[in-house]
């Protein structure tokens, strides 16, 4: 049978730990080396037990062989962890180093400073004077500063120095976990649709990925030819026939499709599904077939598949496979979930693996497809919303693609969520399942039948919304809107979704207003979208997104995080500190993406 072990085979990125001091010798060095190890350890330990790679394993650190006190230790630190994979670069100190002799100088590495707020050394001192070195030299540094002081002998992480060394983390985890993999094009543009012309150079200099492309015919070759494994397809299929329940019809009677074409649909969209992923993460039971070159893959950490409409118009829609592949389960088991933009969206498949990789959990695609106001909602079905939804609620619906993560049918202290695959429970997996038909495809849009799942998001989960939009002139820009699924009556919810298409999957959001700029009202965070589709993830997560795109040079032009949990390098201060979204786009055109 298919052994996916190999997926991570090449392993993670490690973080390193630089502990750096003061290189005076005979007394000075000497009363310090404990501290600053200690310190070392002390956050080593906290990451380890805190964060974890898409694998569930626990991230893994990589503490410097001695203190630095100057550029022979920083060099040798480098070296080990060159060798040794580090990606990340955390930086601490109790004390005052030099701080040009002790810097970290990669330009491509994710790089933090905490600098101990304690009076017996100066430790913020070197921070400062360590920031402004980065900043001099173009090499954007996070600079993390307790809020309270200190004792010499104190080995605890605060709170608040906890917050930004795990944040910071976790999304240059996220960076370096990128870098070097591939964006799989499974055909071509969609509907003219500008997210899926595939840009070389945004992967290349932004997120440091190769592009890869294949044609949708590969599909039909592979199928025809039997290029996939026969014995997963008969267990896929047998698992589908029992899990996958089949909705109603809505085609009218002359356009539905027999029983015997349906039944074919469904051996299809099952080889599709297999197919994709090979294409994607390579399969070593091809080699075993007789296809060697097949089973290697394409190295793709995410992918996006055309379907519409050179595909949809003549074999079956890409939905299942999508959804399927999307999801933290399958006939496999649970496992990590695959990304795959519908209509090859590049665009929003960044986002994805960008909320993907912070949360490790599925990430839901969607059309921000309509607004609907309080007055509309009551005018059509008689109901006022309240709560979270008093202002409005934006529809998210699309042709099927969404992970089955989203129907919130997995629970987190009692309340739906999305969860990473190691903390889903087979019965959770299993409730996802019963809560998801699989629709007969639109054969008005979709004539060449297939299947779309169909759910609704249970409400009460918080979610953020995110957008990568690319602007000639500028680049790449990110959007961001955290808030909450909402529940509404049955009938409200039937009588709302029937205007579109209710055969897709939906998620009824409500966006945090703050009453100004974008976020003055719900409209205006509808009007102010850059584009058709968003990425939902679990959780509010608008922060760490805001650091992961800081890492990578990418503006952001609008977001309803508190301005508190904002955290970008230190040199973003110096482009300004009365509006903070102008100094961005400034410092982001200054320093130039990650990989340039």
């Amino acid at each position: 049978m298919t052994d996916f072990a190999h997926r991570w085979q090449s392993g993670f990125p490690k973080i390193g730990i630089r502990p750096t001091i003061d290189g005076r010798r005979k007394g000075v060095r000497e009363s310090l080396e404990a501290q600053t190890m200690n310190m070392a350890q002390s956050v080593a330990k906290l990451l380890s037990e805190t964060l974890r790679y898409p694998n569930g394993e626990p991230v893994e650190c990589v503490i410097s062989d001695t203190c630095i006190g100057g550029v022979a230790e920083a060099a040798a630190s480098a070296d080990k962890f060159a060798k040794a994979g580090v990606g990340v670069s955390l930086t601490v100190t109790p004390c005052w180093c030099y701080g040009t002799e002790t810097m970290d100088m990669d330009p491509s590495i994710p790089k933090a400073v905490w600098g101990f707020n304690g009076t017996e050394r100066p430790g913020a001192v070197y921070l400062a004077a360590v920031l402004s070195g980065y900043a001099q030299k173009g090499l954007p540094a996070f600079g993390i500063y307790g809020e309270q002081v200190q004792d010499a002998g104190d080995t605890t992480v605060p709170e608040d120095v906890r917050e930004k060394i795990i944040g910071f983390a976790r999304a240059g985890l996220a960076v370096a976990i990128m870098r070097g993999k591939s964006y799989l094009s499974m055909g071509s543009v969609s509907m003219g649709i500008a997210g899926s012309i595939v840009n070389d150079q945004l992967f290349q200099e932004y997120l440091g990925m190769r592009t890869e492309y294949v044609d949708m015919s590969e599909f039909v070759r592979r199928m025809d030819e039997g290029i996939y494994d026969p014995a997963e397809f008969e267990k896929a299929l047998a698992w589908v026939k029992e899990n996958c329940a089949e909705g109603p019809d809505n085609n009218p009677p002359h356009l539905q499709m027999s029983r015997e074409r349906k039944d074919k649909d469904w051996e299809t969209v099952v080889q599709m599904t297999q197919i994709a992923r090979d294409l994607m993460i390579g399969n070593p039971r091809l080699a075993e077939l007789g296809f060697e070159e097949e089973a290697n893959g394409h190295h793709a950490i995410v992918s996006g598949f055309q379907g519409q409409r050179a595909w949809t118009d003549h074999f079956p829609n890409g939905d299942f496979h999508e959804a399927i592949l999307n999801s933290s389960f399958d006939w496999n088991g649970i496992r990590s979930p695959y990304i795959v933009a519908t209509e090859n969206d590049s665009l929003n498949g960044i986002v994805m693996l960008f909320g993907y990789l912070l949360t490790n959990t599925a990430q839901i695609f969607a059309d921000v497809r309509t607004f609907w106001s309080p007055d509309s909602v009551e005018r059509v079905t008689g109901h006022k919303l309240s709560g979270a939804a008093a202002g409005g609620i934006l529809h998210l619906i699309n042709s099927g693609p969404a992970a089955l993560d989203g129907t919130g049918e997995q629970q987190q202290d009692g309340k739906p969520a999305m969860k990473p695959f190691w903390e889903i429970s087979a019965d959770e997996a299993q409730r996802c399942l019963d809560a998801t038909s699989w629709r007969p495809a639109s054969v008005e849009y979709f004539r060449g039948g297939g299947y779309s799942s169909d759910y609704l998001t249970r409400g009460g989960m918080p979610m953020t919304m995110s957008r990568l939009n690319l602007v000639k002139g500028i680049g790449p820009v990110l959007q961001i809107a955290e808030g909450y699924s909402v529940d509404l009556p049955p009938e409200v919810h039937d009588t709302l979704d029937r205007r579109t298409d209710p055969t897709w999957p939906t998620t009824w959001f409500a966006p945090t207003v703050t009453g100004k700029g974008a976020f003055r009202s719900v409209y205006g965070v509808m009007d102010n979208w850059g584009a058709n589709h968003g990425s939902i993830s679990f959780g509010h997560i608008g922060a760490d997104l805001i650091t992961l795109a800081s890492i990578l040079r990418i503006p952001v032009s609008m977001h309803n995080v508190a301005e508190e949990r904002v955290f970008r390098p230190r040199a973003w201060g110096l482009f300004g500190t009365d509006n903070a979204e102008s100094a961005d786009f400034r410092a982001c055109t200054n320093f130039g993406p990650l990989y340039k």
